[in-house]
């Protein structure tokens, strides 16, 4: 009897997850968190200003798109 033909390994690749695209996502939330302007959990316990509440919250935007751009990487 003639062996079968082993069609190789055809698992996924592993999936490498970025340590810094995971820092910039996590920094980015925290911000967002934070120093939203009337919701987040500093502005709720004492007055922030919008001078820092709103570039904060669009930085931590920035940082969320940018951190989750590259997050997961095929090897």
């Amino acid at each position: 009897m003639g062996k079968a033909n082993n069609p190789g390994n055809k698992s996924k690749p592993r999936v490498k997850v970025s340590i810094l695209h995971l820092l910039l996502v996590l920094t980015g939330a925290d911000l967002i968190l934070l120093l939203a302007p009337e919701y987040g959990i500093l502005n709720s316990i004492q007055y922030i200003p919008d001078l820092y509440s709103w570039p904060a919250l669009i930085a931590g935007g920035i940082l969320l798109i940018l951190g989750l751009k590259g997050v997961y990487k095929n090897s």
